[in-house]
């Protein structure tokens, strides 16, 4: 149960959103390259880099920054904007080590397929945003959390899953920089039933307990940000969290 440090990237600086909105932003004072080396310098095996211009314009904007962070001592996987083939492998090329893919492995689930069989399983990560609906349903968001998608995430997750999927990182998008703890339940639910892919949870995460906490869901990793920024949870966890594993 690894911690992976969010960094989200605006204009190259370092922010946070609430539930994806833009309109909602926190801006940090840290300078991204160093804030990732201090990660790394805290045990973190992964860090996860999120280029919300790019996710907003429907194409990755902040490679040079990307590809400077890469460059690390620290693996990275980052997504915002990815489109097209072209986008993975500008992104590979750029150092990148897993590409996280969203809207287009929702609405095109063929087209994603044939990436993972492209550039193989390990490099590319299933971005799986949800929003629950009046009725219950579990409903994918796309484009940049603006729009939700119609698509049956288990017949999605049983098709990817046979095709060659192996990452999965899925956030509860209510929970998102909302400082009210993971749902516990969700990834309960989604690593019970597809126990062969690796989930990595996100949103919610405030402290220890909710990464012990996750630990006894299944899941393989969780994403934490704001917790990590403001210091509730604290930087030494990461090796902790490690070690225990």
């Amino acid at each position: 149960m690894k911690i992976i440090p969010a960094i989200d990237l605006r204009d190259g600086r370092v922010v946070r959103l609430r539930q994806g909105d833009f309109d909602r932003s926190r801006q940090f004072d840290h300078e991204p390259q160093t804030l990732a080396a201090r990660y790394a310098g805290a045990g973190a095996q992964w860090l996860h880099l999120v280029d919300l211009d790019g996710a907003r314009a429907g194409r990755p904007v902040q490679v040079a920054l990307l590809q400077r962070i890469a460059a690390g001592e620290v693996q990275v996987q980052a997504g915002g904007g990815v489109r097209s083939r072209d986008d993975v492998a500008r992104l590979l090329d750029a150092g990148i080590a897993r590409v996280v893919v969203g809207s287009v492995a929702v609405r095109d689930p063929d087209t994603f397929a044939g990436w993972l069989d492209a550039f193989g399983p390990d490099r590319l990560c299933l971005a799986l945003d949800l929003l629950r609906d009046s009725d219950g349903r579990w409903r994918p968001a796309v484009d940049a959390w603006q729009a939700t998608d119609d698509a049956d995430i288990a017949v999605l997750l049983d098709d990817l899953a046979e095709r060659g999927l192996r990452h999965v990182l899925s956030t509860d998008i209510a929970h998102d920089g909302m400082g009210e703890g993971p749902n516990l339940v969700l990834y309960r639910m989604l690593a019970g039933r597809w126990p062969q892919l690796d989930w990595i949870a996100s949103g919610g995460v405030r402290h220890r307990a909710d990464v012990d906490a996750l630990r006894g869901t299944g899941v393989a990793a969780c994403v934490a940000g704001t917790a990590l920024l403001d210091g509730s949870l604290a930087l030494e966890e990461i090796a902790a969290c490690s070690r225990t594993a």
